[in-house]
């Protein structure tokens, strides 16, 4: 497939790329973790079925684990059926937005001043349009890759994937016949970094490792009573204590080899010294501006509290008192995290997992990290792939139960000047045009030789 130069000729993809990502984002597919309340992933799902079938692809929809909770497959077959598939996975769902908050209707998907607008611009409507143009582009023109890719459209990842990925994998794993690798979000995206020389490199994070997610519910219980009253067993007090002492709290450092990889080439890169032995590591990493937020979140264990429920009248000693904790936990760290929760929390709090999903970690090497390389490099001459670990969780969870070998890899050249990490999940989230077409470019070129 020929390189594209300043001046190509869009392709297909490339020139609807733009618009699909605003029409899916103009899709209201709020997930409020509550079935009952969220929605809009059946429209979604139907409407990105109507596309690719468009263009004459059968497309397989599934509602996983609860009604509308939809879900669209398609598969287009590649030249040689004797490799594994590959998995390219994108989730219709997103989380809330208060438009009284944004300068934009979050579900306006407005194309204004260089951008794409809305909730889920780049988690994860942006990869999900490019997986949309490219799988129409190839079926419609007839391009043949070299492996069979199934192209996966799912529900309720940003709850865990409890009525998505994961029970699809749980109860139709038949979708994923022959599927080998998979490529998700979270990765790909560019990180702008100043040499010693006085030039600059782009290093495209592709997301190698994840931590450990899980909500940890923490309840107290003591002796109802009159809030006049002397009292020596209050719930309240207990659990209050015990968050306290939880949420402020700080887990060791911990360097794994995705980790220290990436510090080893920014090191390289940048002249910085970022040895993890380093007694300033925090400080060194600040320095690379807002995706340290990410990385420095990936050196640690992590408790969070997020919420507390206690009581039902003002003078009313209540008998119990729960709050939830947000965890994220490194790989091979679970049983210590839980003995140090354990000690902080004391005995007087138990605990519980409301929802606990495993770490993930895979080397960088092999032919499919060769492919991500050389499609950056074949559209950006100062890029270089870099691995990294994603503090928060994605699909890839659930895929890897079936073997399947997981990475990020969702490709944005972002201005240095982003800051790309506060758009997760944040106000004002937003994708640049140019962007969107220089992954769809990316994603055309590795497709092709993956």
């Amino acid at each position: 497939m020929a390189t594209h130069s300043s001046a190509h000729r869009p392709s297909r993809a490339e020139s609807e790329v733009v618009d699909l990502v605003s029409r899916l984002i103009r899709f209201d597919t709020s997930n409020t973790g509550d079935p009952a309340t969220t929605r809009g992933e059946r429209e979604c799902a139907e409407w990105v079925a109507s596309l690719l079938e468009e263009v004459g692809y059968e497309t397989v929809y599934v509602e996983s684990g609860a009604p509308g909770r939809g879900n669209v497959f398609a598969r287009l077959a590649g030249s040689d059926p004797s490799r594994g598939a590959l998995l390219l996975h994108g989730h219709l769902d997103v989380v809330p937005a208060e438009p009284a908050d944004w300068s934009v209707h979050p579900f306006s998907g407005a194309v204004e001043n260089g951008y794409v607008w809305g909730r889920g611009a780049v988690d994860m409507k942006d990869m999900v349009g490019m997986m949309i143009a490219v799988a129409r582009y190839f079926k419609a023109e007839n391009i043949v890759p070299p492996r069979d890719l199934v192209f996966a459209f799912l529900a309720d990842e940003e709850a865990g994937g409890k009525y998505g990925s994961q029970w699809l994998v749980d109860h139709r794993p038949d979708l994923f016949d022959g599927v080998t690798e998979a490529v998700g979000e979270v990765g790909g995206f560019s990180l702008t970094v100043p040499r010693p020389d006085g030039s600059e490199r782009r290093l495209y994070m592709v997301e190698t490792a994840e931590k450990g997610m899980g909500w940890l519910r923490l309840t107290a219980t003591g002796v109802a009573g009159h809030g006049s009253f002397l009292h020596e067993d209050n719930a309240v007090t207990v659990l209050s204590q015990a968050v306290a002492r939880l949420g402020s709290h700080t887990f060791p450092l911990v360097v794994n080899d995705s980790v220290a990889e990436f510090l080893a080439v920014v090191g390289e890169e940048t002249g910085l010294d970022l040895d993890p032995s380093s007694p300033d590591l925090d400080g060194t990493l600040a320095k690379l501006g807002s995706i340290a937020r990410i990385v420095g979140a990936t050196l640690r264990d992590t408790a969070n509290p997020t919420m507390l429920d206690a009581g039902y009248k003002a003078n009313v000693i209540p008998r119990t008192a729960h709050a939830m904790v947000d965890c994220r936990i490194l790989p091979g760290r679970l049983a210590e995290f839980e003995r140090t929760v354990d000690e902080l929390i004391g005995p007087n709090v138990t605990r519980e997992w409301v929802t606990s999903l495993e770490s993930y970690e895979t080397t960088f090497d092999g032919d499919l990290v060769d492919a991500m390389n050389a499609a950056i490099l074949a559209h950006d001459p100062i890029g270089r792939t870099v691995p990294y670990m994603l503090s928060a969780g994605t699909d890839a969870k659930a895929f890897a139960r079936l073997g399947i070998r997981c990475f990020g890899f969702a490709p944005l050249q972002l201005p240095p000047e982003l800051d790309f990490a506060a758009l997760f999940h944040g106000v004002d989230e937003r994708v640049p045009v140019d962007a969107l077409h220089f992954g769809t470019r990316v994603m055309e070129h590795f497709l092709m030789h993956a």
